[in-house]
């Protein structure tokens, strides 16, 4: 067979339908309790096999071309730890990388990328590591890329995101996407988080055992109480310094939504719609004011 020297890639990205930070280890890393789910908003990457070096080219986005970018530390890394033992030769890499996510958005854009840079150059160098080896990399550069790596939709992640557990993926919603257009530092977030709030511990507590213990999707969708309890223990945080992240959960409810929250560390803030129709006029509302608004839907199975 043939290898192939060129490979393009979508780089999905991600809500956060619950997060409960668990708990801080020795080390500094958060502890999470979080149901993640991929949506349709992609990513365009296109990996090239050449002889030597890590080329980066991001169009129309080139202040992200330096080696902090999580898609160059992904190809150093795999290239580092795997790439030239076992592919036999000296190998580089060309990566164009098309951005449509959101930055610092709390979408997982970075870690998709990651994970489909580390993803593609497996396939194109023929290593043929195993799903635990691709994680373990994957774990070293951020919590989300385990999750971005694995073969499943949606997953409950735990611990600092290595331990996944795959559930169906949400279904009859339409997830209308508004970033207000501000970058939010995670690092910051985290740091500023306080672990003593408890206040909603309870009802995040009934949810997850709901959601542990039913088959998503229909569970999800038809039980109003775990759309009531969606949780996400680092909005207070963000919202505190950004008040825009209330005002466009306030918009999307009275415009329909079934249930509003922010994903990850925020900005961005996500309405789950049952009606199509709402959905694009609410849609329609916000893409005049904010250019990052997109209407999107929950991929399913290993998209």
């Amino acid at each position: 067979m043939m290898q192939l020297d060129r490979l393009a890639l979508k780089a999905p990205a991600k809500i956060n339908l619950y997060l409960k930070v668990t708990g801080r280890r020795a080390d500094g890393y958060h502890t999470l309790d979080t149901l993640m789910q991929k949506v349709s908003l992609c990513d365009d990457l296109e990996l090239r096999l050449c002889e030597r070096g890590i080329h980066l080219c991001c169009p129309g986005s080139e202040g992200l071309e330096s080696r902090d970018n999580l898609v160059y530390r992904a190809a150093e890394l795999f290239l580092q730890t795997v790439g030239l033992q076992r592919a036999g030769a000296t190998h580089g890499v060309e990566i164009s990388l098309q951005k449509n996510i959101p930055v610092a958005a709390g979408l997982g854009g970075g870690s998709s990328d990651a994970a489909a840079t580390i993803k593609g150059l497996d396939a194109l160098l023929g290593c043929g590591c195993s799903s635990e080896e691709l994680a373990a990399m994957g774990l070293r550069l951020g919590a989300d890329v385990p999750f971005f790596l694995a073969d499943t939709s949606a997953a409950i992640a735990k611990g600092i995101g290595e331990i996944l557990t795959p559930v169906d993926s949400l279904a009859g919603y339409n997830i209308l996407l508004v970033n207000p257009g501000f970058p939010v530092s995670t690092q910051w977030v985290y740091q500023t988080f306080a672990l003593t709030k408890k206040e909603n511990a309870s009802n995040l507590q009934d949810f997850q055992q709901e959601v542990n213990g039913c088959s998503l999707p229909n569970e999800f969708v038809e039980g109003k109480a775990q759309l009531r309890a969606m949780h996400n223990d680092l909005e207070a945080v963000t919202a505190s310094r950004y008040p825009e992240i209330g005002k466009l959960k306030n918009v999307m409810a009275a415009s329909g939504a079934a249930a509003t929250l922010m994903s990850g560390s925020g900005p961005t803030v996500f309405g789950l719609f049952v009606d199509r129709q709402s959905a694009e006029i609410c849609r329609a509302f916000f893409k005049r004011r904010f250019e990052h608004t997109y209407l999107v839907s929950p991929l399913s199975g290993g998209e």
